[in-house]
């Protein structure tokens, strides 16, 4: 026996599982009168948000709601969707927050696959909701509407209100923490690269990690004001619902991103910080004057999906912003790779200062390995910022799995670390630097789109017999689709007339914004060589 045994397994006195949710408890106790939340006209401390949602609990529970079962939301950055980060995950059951620009038949795929039993969703999207109910076999789903205050209103769809809903619950609701904090906190779906998307299942333990490490990467003040330009449908907005209620900051809800509404959220609101895709930075470089706002300090901003380029950092740090540069996957919960800044790198020229930003960088401090390995043999590649190989996690802060998908996990997990799907190299300073993303997957805006998703769209043309889709840079959206097609003998397509197929569906953002009409080129066995088709898109 070790000398350091004690005798006395842990127990309730110095154990407790891991959970973001003691975060909601502990900020209504220490700051309770504190602002948790700015949404328009309403404004909430943070006793009253944690009373709204043990309120959510209580009336999911009493409709019988708790562990394993699923409550899918399609909200926008609003105080409802927030609740939902912590109120369906104290009844024991799964969130599952679904990407408000996705079509209808991906969404009852999604309610399906999920086995979701309520629904929660903005009157907004009331149109695509209608749809995507009429085809899910969910029949009995539970349709929970939100009618915010702030929004366009619409359509009633279900048999209540979410108001309605948190007044059937205890605010004193007794909630408990996971009996495992390897319990399934939320699920989030990736298109990956198929058409079907896969569900990412999140744990309680993964997400308090990440949470808390937001705040030592990020170096979060308690005084933060976190503005809501990130969705957080993407990968649980990054853990940043349950950051904010860690440091008892603030949220600052923006149901409608645009360099309007983030100046003048900055201005009225004293927002300090906010996270988005290289499209976010490129709404604030452009702004009209009429769309600015003075800036009475430098914002931080924090920013992944594809790399921003060098002059896009420079032009925001010149206009007042200060660039933290990240790197993850829906599989990681987000971001889970920072370019952690070395402060001799402050004297370069702001060239070679931006081109070190633009990097991904290195592990989270609760990210166990990050390593650039050669697939095939699992070795680390040489660190001469030269040597492809493939970017890979290991560690807490890495999915439990796909949903009901085990050979799609099996070969993520294969050899005991995840694999990204992304190329890049290894710097000597143990930098990660991305060189080429998943040949299927596209980035546009934040957004995976799969080009196999896109071209089996394309394929349903009558008029197309060969189709391929590939990565087109693009200054506002990073990337967007540019398709390749060889049409019949005799078509008159156009290429407006192709976009408007794909639009009709799929959802709308994963549509070709570049058609090109010509024979593909081939290898000897009948494969499409892509790598050609990347290197005309470039150069368009």
């Amino acid at each position: 026996m070790s000398i350091f045994e004690t005798g006395l397994d842990k127990n309730d006195a110095n154990f407790a599982a891991l959970t973001p949710l003691s975060f909601l408890k502990r900020a209504a106790l220490v700051h309770p009168e504190k602002t948790a939340m700015i949404h328009g006209r309403i404004a909430r401390g943070w006793a009253e948000e944690y009373a709204r949602c043990r309120r959510l609990a209580s009336a999911l529970s009493r409709r019988g709601i708790g562990k394993g079962d699923t409550v899918a939301c399609m909200l926008p950055n609003i105080p409802a969707m927030m609740e939902a980060h912590f109120g369906v995950p104290m009844t024991g059951a799964v969130m599952n927050a679904l990407n408000t620009r996705l079509d209808a038949a991906t969404i009852a795929f999604i309610l399906d696959h999920g086995e979701a039993q309520v629904v929660i969703t903005d009157t907004e999207f009331a149109p695509v909701m209608r749809e995507a109910l009429s085809l899910t076999e969910r029949k009995d789903l539970l349709v929970v509407d939100v009618d915010d205050p702030e929004g366009p209103g619409g359509a009633r769809l279900g048999s209540i209100e979410y108001e309605g809903l948190l007044a059937e619950g205890d605010p004193d609701f007794d909630w408990a923490p996971p009996a495992d904090e390897w319990d399934a906190i939320t699920l989030n779906y990736t298109s990956g690269t198929t058409g079907n998307p896969k569900g990412v299942v999140y744990h309680h333990r993964g997400a308090y990690l990440l949470a808390l490490d937001n705040i030592v990467v990020w170096s979060l003040p308690g005084q933060v004001r976190y503005l809501w330009t990130l969705p957080m449908f993407h990968c649980n907005g990054w853990c940043f619902p349950w950051t904010i209620a860690a440091i008892t900051g603030t949220h600052v809800c923006l149901r409608n991103v645009s360099a309007a509404h983030i100046y003048a959220a900055i201005a009225d609101h004293g927002v300090t910080h906010f996270c988005g895709a290289p499209v976010v930075l490129g709404m604030l470089i452009n702004a009209t004057d009429d769309e600015r706002r003075p800036l009475e300090r430098t914002v931080e901003v924090m920013t992944a999906a594809a790399p921003p380029p060098p002059a896009v950092l420079q032009r925001m740090e010149e206009q007042g912003f200060h660039i933290t540069h990240v790197y993850g996957l829906t599989e990681v919960y987000g971001p889970a790779v920072v370019c952690a800044w070395h402060e001799d790198w402050s004297a370069l020229d702001p060239e070679a200062r931006a081109a070190k930003k633009a990097r991904q960088g290195v592990g989270y401090t609760t990210l166990e390995d990050l390593a650039v390995l050669d697939p095939e043999t699992m070795t680390p590649v040489p660190k001469d910022g030269e040597t492809l190989g493939e970017v890979m996690f290991r560690g807490n802060i890495v999915m439990r799995g796909y949903l009901k998908n085990p050979t799609a996990t099996q070969e993520a997990f294969a050899g005991g670390w995840f694999h990204s799907g992304d190329l890049g190299v290894w710097h000597a300073d143990s930098y990660v630097e991305l060189k080429d993303r998943s040949k299927d997957i596209i980035i546009s805006g934040g957004e995976n789109i799969s080009t196999i998703e896109v071209e089996n769209a394309l394929y349903q043309h009558p008029d197309i017999v060969e189709a391929a889709v590939v990565a087109r840079p693009d200054e506002k959206w990073g990337e967007t689709p540019c398709a390749f097609v060889l049409t019949r003998d005799g078509s008159d397509l156009t290429e407006a007339a192709v976009i408007d197929f794909c639009r009709a569906n799929m959802a709308r953002f994963k549509a070709p914004k570049t058609v090109i009409f010509g024979p593909l080129p081939k290898t000897s066995t009948g494969k499409v060589q892509k790598f050609k088709l990347r290197d005309q898109a470039q150069a368009l």
